[in-house]
């Protein structure tokens, strides 16, 4: 028998400490077995050849939604998984943490989530449970101790608001015993921030001056402006620390929400910052219109341009798609009566490599930083993804870095069937994606028998739950 299951050959490859570097990478065991020299004589079972690409590790995408039909609160039959992992692979994404969504107690219905999910992923996976009812937070160091230990809050489920999605109110009160029981049992806290009593004052104001949404995107981001992000993101974080929480601050839209982020991290708060590609390539003056409404929403141009700043100065830790496949059904009426939320994993590895790489010289060693190493660590992966290393998941996206293409419509897997960015002309393409040795994608065409091979997985956070 061959020593090796797969040598990928003639590539460049990103690894830890050394950036890019001509080396082959031999697998064996759904591992990376050794880092060999170019071209250095081995046998292996399967030989994929990557001249003129780069192989990166895998993508972690640690927010998104897995739904069925519009419902985005869980996965009901295996196809809801099988199609937007797909879209996952075709994004060079090898690892999904969606957010799941229920007024139950999750432990009744994890097993059946996972199995669901399992039989159709194509990628690996992990779930983050979504706080909500008081049984939930009771329940919190069983969830840790089961592998889930991230939780997001929604803290603008007030005033019925959570009733949209079936869930119940919650208070600052509830978010600081969230925090204290993170702190506790080694768990991390996920909030969506907005000052919801805020937000409806403002949308009040402008249903009345603008009762036909006539101004899109821009009435929808005056609805829950940059303050109103950045009033909860600075109240999160202030009750994380004095509960002795880490926090992982989701979805930063706005250059407001960011420095109040960073006041907290300069004050001590254990804070990581995410942002999503959609608010760094649309705004307000997008022409895709209600299409790209989302919450919170795009901003202004200079929010798009201190967001890429941040990244580019390290600031943002992570980036994630906040993936929602509801399709343009969903999107059909005025501003005020689309459903917020798009799909985004098509397209996550191409957005990095055209808009950061390409057009305002982010490097590559950070883009690997961004999506992978440092979503891997702070999510509880960091022993098993998010490098290319011997002892790691054998997770790889090969990309051809200069190839020059435009997203079409035909071209989205997902089940949402349309993307923010058809049309758009992109410098940088995946072309294989590979989770634990197995092809699921090659030369940029998904693998047939790689549906069911995603496994679940179970998380333990780092040793950052103790008080600063």
């Amino acid at each position: 028998m061959p020593p090796f299951d797969m040598i990928i050959r003639g590539g460049q490859v990103i690894l830890p400490g050394q950036g890019l570097s001509r080396c082959d990478i031999a697998v064996r065991h759904g591992r990376i077995a050794a880092i060999l020299g170019p071209g250095e004589l081995c046998a292996a079972a399967e030989e994929i050849r990557a001249d003129g690409l780069v192989v990166l590790p895998g993508i972690i995408d640690a927010h998104l939604h897995l739904g069925h039909g519009t419902d985005i609160s869980r996965p009901r039959d295996k196809s809801d998984a099988e199609t937007e992992t797909a879209a996952a692979a075709i994004g060079g994404i090898t690892t999904m943490i969606p957010y799941l969504m229920s007024a139950e107690p999750f432990g009744d219905i994890l097993g059946e989530v996972v199995g669901l999910t399992a039989a159709g992923a194509r990628i690996d996976f992990g779930y983050h449970f979504i706080i909500a009812t008081e049984d939930q937070l009771a329940a919190v160091p069983d969830y840790v101790r089961d592998g889930v230990p991230t939780f997001k809050i929604f803290m603008n489920n007030r005033g019925g608001e959570g009733a949209r999605l079936g869930l119940p109110d919650i208070d600052d009160g509830f978010l600081y015993r969230l925090c204290e029981a993170a702190a506790e049992h080694g768990g991390m806290v996920c909030p969506h921030p907005e000052t919801i009593e805020i937000a409806w004052v403002l949308r009040d104001r402008l249903m009345k001056s603008d009762p036909e949404g006539k101004g899109g995107l821009a009435t929808w981001n005056g609805t829950r402006p940059p303050f109103v992000e950045a009033d909860a993101v600075q109240r999160a974080g202030y009750l994380a620390r004095t509960a002795g929480a880490p926090l992982h601050i989701v979805h930063t839209s706005s250059e407001e929400a960011l420095l109040s982020a960073l006041n907290q991290r300069a004050q001590g708060t254990n804070i990581h910052i995410e942002t999503c590609p959609h608010y760094l390539t649309h705004d307000v003056t997008s022409p895709e219109g209600i299409v790209a409404k989302v919450n919170p929403p795009v901003r202004e141009p200079s929010d798009r341009k201190a967001l890429w700043a941040a990244i580019l100065n390290g600031d943002i830790d992570t980036i994630a798609t906040d993936h929602v496949h509801r399709d343009l059904g969903s999107k059909q009426g005025t501003i005020w009566t689309a459903s917020p939320g798009c799909p985004g994993m098509d397209t996550l590895l191409p957005v990095m490599l055209s808009e950061g790489h390409h057009k305002r010289g982010l490097s590559l060693e950070d883009i690997v930083r961004i999506t992978a190493t440092n979503p891997a660590r702070i999510m509880g992966l960091g022993q098993r993804k998010g490098a290319i290393a011997p002892g790691y998941d054998a997770d790889f996206a090969v990309v051809d870095p200069g190839h020059v293409w435009t997203l079409d419509r035909k071209d989205v897997a997902s089940s949402s069937g349309y993307s923010i960015y058809e049309g758009w002309e992109f410098t940088g393409k995946v072309i294989h994606t590979i989770v634990r040795g197995k092809p699921v994608l090659m030369e940029g065409t998904l693998c047939r028998d790689a549906v069911g091979h995603g496994q679940f997985l179970r998380r333990t956070l780092p040793n950052n739950s103790s008080k600063p």
